[in-house]
């Protein structure tokens, strides 16, 4: 059986893999999303705390998947908690360094003229600060993204959604004539969700930040 007739055979599976892989690392995303852009939030006024807080996610980032994964099935058990609680710590990192970087890098004559005028520091944050950090977050947020997609295939060992499912049946089975296809079926799948994804950003991205901000 050749690639096409395979993807024709199973293309249902194949895309209910696909749709699971995407709303996994989708909800991870925005649980990513919140937790570093407030981790920033909280740390980026301190030099001492974002150094903290960006040394920890990084440290995070440097476990391997496998093994986090392994590290978390006898807590949590198989199937999707272990694989949320993986995708999210893993797409920390850029964001909260995007989100240090981004509010870092705000005018403070800017702050001051919010200031000024008697905008409280919460308001300041929510609608001078963040506004202006926002192309930072977002390229830190489509980074994750990307990782995550990769990443999201290892779920697969605990027992996780998505295409990572493909790829393993096809390496549990090398030898087998369809062992290539299923391979190359999850990692080609893989890969169009990232470019729609990243394409999805770029499109959000053209219509939340100003022309003035990306000039």
């Amino acid at each position: 059986m050749n690639f096409w007739d395979y993807l024709s055979s199973r293309h249902e599976q194949l895309l209910t893999d696909a749709f699971q892989h995407a709303s996994a690392v989708f909800q991870c995303m925005v649980i990513a999303t919140v937790i570093g852009v407030l981790i920033g939030v909280l740390t980026y006024r301190s030099e001492w705390a974002g150094n903290m807080a960006t040394l920890t996610t990084a440290t995070l980032l440097t476990i391997p998947s496998l093994a986090l994964i392994g590290l978390l099935i006898p807590v949590v058990g198989l199937g999707v908690p272990p694989t949320v609680i993986a995708l999210t710590l893993y797409g920390l990192l850029p964001i909260v360094r995007n989100s240090i970087v981004g509010l870092r890098g705000v005018d403070p004559s800017l702050v001051d003229a919010a200031k000024g005028i008697g905008m409280s520091r919460t308001a300041r944050l929510m609608k001078v600060e963040l506004p202006l950090a926002w192309p930072p977050i977002l390229t830190g947020i489509r980074v994750s993204t990307q990782m995550l997609m990769g990443i999201a295939a290892i779920a697969a060992y605990a027992s996780g959604p998505g295409l990572g499912n493909e790829i393993f049946r096809g390496i549990g089975s090398l030898g087998s004539k369809n062992a290539l296809n299923q391979v190359l079926a999850g990692t080609l799948g893989i890969v169009v969700l990232a470019l729609l994804f990243d394409a999805a950003y770029v499109l959000i991205g053209r219509l939340t930040i100003s022309r003035g901000i990306r000039v």
